[in-house]
């Protein structure tokens, strides 16, 4: 019962430290290009290995990713 009688601190006495600057080396940084652009790869070699096999799938795939990519933009900016 004695915690609950205590009062808080006040918001402005408690401080936030900023994490420590040591890097850590689990953490991967600047990758993102090198991963974007290894998706878009793999993206076109899919479709053109589908592409090789049937021509309409192909189109399908294409047709799928090119309206995808609109009602992804389409949606984050409304």
């Amino acid at each position: 019962m004695k915690l609950l009688a205590q009062e808080l601190p006040s918001p402005r006495a408690i401080q936030e430290t900023p994490p420590p600057a040591t890097k850590d080396p689990l953490i991967a940084r600047n990758l993102q290009k090198e991963q974007y652009v290894g998706i878009i790869g793999l993206a076109i070699a899919l479709i053109a290995a589908v592409g090789f096999f049937s021509r309409r799938v192909e189109y399908a795939i294409i047709f799928a990713v090119i309206l995808s990519a609109i009602l992804i933009a389409f949606l984050l900016f409304v």
